[in-house]
């Protein structure tokens, strides 16, 4: 009962403020600029000033574990790939196929994730290596799917391996997991000052990504797309998860390995998600839908998950 509660206590809310989003322009409070406005800000700005703290803040060369870091990679390279081959082969509209990629791998590991194992363990845990072995793959590879299935692709395979790599050094978000990976290998200690200022940027990101989702939401375009928007969701909350965690739990991982795991494979889709498809020509409808979809479900997924592994004495 007490992971339940939880479950909906971290859901809820971000859910709440998709439907306050939506409330908001509905009665003209905000508008379709605003939304688009918000958009480019978190991306420029916001998203990348949140992955720059969370990784500058994590002590990598005193706590890194290859073979923790190395799992997580593979597990995320493998999601990523394969369902990237599926979603080419099956669905119709391709122009969905970038953000179905997304939405179907991309999990909220640094929004939720540190909150969710500081609420049953008291600290972060394995939450910073979770974070180190997937989030720069989460959006290097976001950039490169992007690129790739935006409709925009140029007919010379070339051009479009030169157009992703400059899309991935000129992505506001690899620069800042980039930056993030250099501050924590020198351990660059951030002025007070410096610190606060690029931490108020970081926090506006989830409320202006969640308002803007709102604000965007088209209900009726967004039933069109039911089927992979299930789908997506499907593989996100319990698909990977039921993959990935037997391999895990036989591997030797126990606590708080399991549970950052667990987020990483089995919480919702990140609103950056939608944030990407939106600013690279990608099927904002179909990511904006799943981002909703894995929210309003992951309270239930997530307490099966944690209450199975209790029942498996995995975790503690």
């Amino acid at each position: 009962m007490d992971s339940f509660i939880f479950s909906i206590n971290a859901t809820v809310p971000i859910f709440a403020i998709m439907i306050l989003g939506n409330i908001f322009k509905c009665i003209g409070i905000i508008d379709d600029h605003f939304a688009s406005a918000a958009n480019r800000f978190v991306f420029k700005v916001c998203l990348p000033c949140l992955v720059f703290l969370d990784l500058a803040g994590t002590d990598i060369r005193h706590h890194f574990d290859v073979k923790y870091v190395g799992f997580c990679f593979v597990a995320t390279l493998f999601s990523i790939l394969s369902v990237w081959i599926v979603a080419k082969l099956t669905l119709k509209d391709k122009h969905s196929v970038g953000a179905f990629v997304q939405g179907s791998y991309r999990s909220s590991a640094a929004i939720l994730g540190v909150a969710f194992i500081q609420n049953i363990y008291g600290n972060s845990g394995m939450a910073p290596l979770m974070i180190i072995g997937s989030v720069p793959l989460y959006n290097i590879f976001a950039v490169i799917v992007l690129t790739f299935e935006s409709g925009h692709t140029d007919a010379d395979s070339s051009a479009n391996i030169r157009k992703a790599f400059i899309n991935i050094l000129k992505n506001p978000i690899i620069i800042g997991i980039v930056l993030g990976l250099i501050a924590s290998f020198i351990n660059l200690p951030l002025p007070g000052i410096v610190s606060k200022s690029i931490n108020n940027l970081a926090v506006m990101t989830s409320p202006l990504a969640l308002i803007s989702i709102g604000a965007s939401f088209e209900g009726r375009k967004a039933l069109a797309k039911l089927k992979p928007t299930f789908a997506a969701s499907f593989m996100k909350l319990l698909g990977w998860a039921a993959i990935f965690l037997p391999i895990a739990a036989f591997s030797g991982f126990r606590d708080q390995e399991l549970i950052a795991l667990l987020i990483m494979l089995a919480s919702p889709c990140t609103p950056a998600a939608y944030i990407m498809a939106k600013n690279m020509d990608g099927d904002d409808i179909l990511a904006s839908s799943i981002v909703v979809a894995t929210t309003l479900l992951s309270s239930v997924t997530l307490t099966f998950w944690i209450f199975l592994l209790r029942l498996l004495s995995l975790i503690s």
